[in-house]
């Protein structure tokens, strides 16, 4: 109960302020800190034959995580019990919870988009996908960016409030460590396809359950959660991920619109499976109706959280 209650005050404080550019000048990011440590063991350690870039990869997932989480539950350890050491605790969450930072991404995204104006809405999806946004017409560059809404709806707000919500400040340093392994290493590329394979594992395991989570806050606060709910049992697991299918396949029922379908990295096509294939693409309107998706989603996980730590 206390612990969801930390969660909590991280929610509300990421919603008032976000993290600030004058704290980020001062001290970074704890996310940039992890970054640092996994970069500095990419090089040092993923070289040799590919059982030693597993084993070495294991490893570095393995003092990742611990470098992260020791440190978070030493600080638990030192705060008093009660509500002061939850606000406390969800002080100390709060960077760790993305929930601001990702519907300003999305906004910055449909403003243009709403303004007909496809070059600069490019600009902006190019912020949050991996994709090529250069051959995006406007269909496209508003599929990419709900889907990108979806997914880190998952990734970066469901996922660590989930964790924290059940171990406090150890459980969220510990998933964001695990999901920075997996955006830096767990890539299927010649340089990190075994190194990152433990990474890459561990990341699908902890978001099996909030990905799933998220697909169905969408679901209900959709209006329509009967379609949604049936376009996630239906296409969620044609994704090439086995979690974010989830979300956004939720989010595409939701909407009435389709998503995922063929993108293009770097010099080549990834034929990918539609989403709702039926349905139309989406509009600039519909990524404005997803981020009031989004929003209410939020609110129905702070109410979830108030009502387990109320209980």
């Amino acid at each position: 109960m206390i612990h969801a209650g930390a969660m909590l005050v991280a929610m509300g404080a990421d919603a008032a302020w976000g993290w600030p550019d004058r704290i980020h000048a001062r001290i970074g990011h704890p996310v940039t800190w992890i970054g640092r440590l996994i970069a500095a063991l990419d090089r040092r350690w993923n070289q040799g034959t590919p059982e030693q870039r597993r084993s070495a990869g294991l490893a570095c997932a393995f003092v990742v995580v611990l470098a992260a989480a020791l440190p978070a539950a030493l600080l638990q350890s030192m705060l008093p019990g009660g509500l002061v050491g939850a606000v406390l605790t969800g002080l100390l969450a709060w960077p760790l919870v993305a929930m601001r930072s990702m519907h300003e991404h999305v906004a910055a995204v449909e403003a243009p988009l709403a303004a007909s104006d496809l070059p600069a809405a490019r600009r902006a999806v190019s912020m949050i996908v991996g994709r090529d946004p250069s051959q995006l017409d406007t269909a496209g560059v508003t599929r990419a960016a709900l889907e990108s809404l979806a997914e880190n709806s998952s990734d970066g707000i469901v996922a660590p409030l989930f964790w924290g919500a059940l171990f406090g400040l150890p459980g969220i340093a510990a998933y964001k460590a695990i999901n920075t392994l997996d955006s830096m290493i767990g890539h299927r590329t010649p340089r990190h396809e075994d190194f990152g394979r433990a990474s890459a594992l561990t990341d699908d395991v902890v978001n099996l359950i909030p990905a799933r989570l998220t697909g169905g806050l969408f679901a209900l606060v959709s209006g329509r959660p009967r379609e949604a709910l049936s376009v996630m049992r239906r296409d969620a697991r044609a994704h090439r991920s086995p979690n974010a299918g989830w979300p956004e396949a939720a989010l595409a029922g939701a909407l009435g619109v389709r998503l995922s379908g063929p993108r293009i990295y770097g010099d080549r096509v990834s034929a990918e499976p539609w989403l709702n294939a039926g349905a139309p693409d989406p509009s600039p309107a519909d990524l404005r109706r997803g981020l009031g998706l989004y929003r209410r989603a939020m609110a129905l996980l702070a109410a979830g959280l108030a009502l387990i730590m109320m209980i």
